[in-house]
């Protein structure tokens, strides 16, 4: 079937134009006015036509920042805990998988001591206060570039990228030092401080060893009283009991 040709009544105005021009004798007059007639309607269409596409690239430009905005959104809710900002668990796992796969590391795991004792004593929506207060204080502390993450309840970890391991432990204390100096204010009427564990691993360790050791070091600090720094390759060795020596054939049986 064939395409209607939209431009039909303008092509006949020309033709008619151009056999006008091209014999002497034809009345050119009629001729100019009816291109002028359809040459204005043409201006008109444009213009009609060009106010549409132009409200209409609007329109997109519009859903397309919109639809960036729901995209940067959801990719947010997805990677970082809804109560405290911080980092969930699983964006910690890819960053600290990531950055041990190009650098050496740190990783530095910390829990807020006696947690459940605030929650009882202060009520939830205080707990909750202190998780915030506790994320704030770290990304003032290390600067907002520094992955922080709550990995559970009242536990959080810090991505530090290093080769000296004297520098991640001085990172530990001074996280240490700033919850415990941390003002949070009415109703908690008493210091909150917590535990900190310190992995340092070589590139290529897997995130599952750097945090294991952490996690370690973290339980060492609780043993040892809390408020304090552990860092795993410092920790004793454990203590291997010997093996039971073996009976003597010749003692009498009893």
């Amino acid at each position: 079937m064939a395409e209607a040709d939209l431009f039909a009544l303008e092509s006949a105005a020309l033709a008619n134009a151009k056999a006008a021009h091209a014999n002497p004798d034809a009345d050119a007059r009629a001729a100019l006015a009816e291109m002028i007639v359809h040459y204005e309607r043409l201006m008109r269409e444009s213009r009609r036509l060009i106010r549409r596409s132009d409200r209409a690239e609007l329109d997109m430009t519009q859903m397309n920042r919109q639809l960036h905005e729901l995209a940067q959104q959801l990719e947010y809710r997805a990677t970082h805990d809804p109560l405290s900002g911080a980092l969930n668990r699983a964006a910690v796992i890819d960053k600290a998988t990531a950055c041990l796969q190009q650098a050496d590391m740190a990783l530095i795991v910390l829990d807020i001591d006696h947690f459940k004792w605030i929650n009882d004593d202060f009520g939830h929506p205080a707990g909750d206060t202190v998780i915030k207060t506790v994320v704030s204080c770290l990304r003032t502390l290390l600067g907002p570039d520094v992955a922080v993450g709550r990995v559970g309840g009242e536990e959080f970890s810090v991505i530090w990228p290093t080769s000296d391991i004297d520098e991640a432990r001085e990172v530990g204390h001074h996280i240490c030092n700033a919850i415990a100096d941390q003002v949070f204010g009415a109703p908690i009427d008493r210091q909150i401080t917590a535990s900190v564990g310190v992995s340092w691993n070589p590139q290529d360790t897997a995130f599952e060893l750097a945090y294991s050791h952490a996690d370690e070091a973290l339980y060492a600090a609780k043993r040892a009283g809390r408020n304090c720094v552990k860092v795993y390759s410092h920790l004793p060795l454990p203590v291997t009991p010997p093996p039971p020596a073996p009976e003597d054939a010749s003692a009498p049986c009893l």
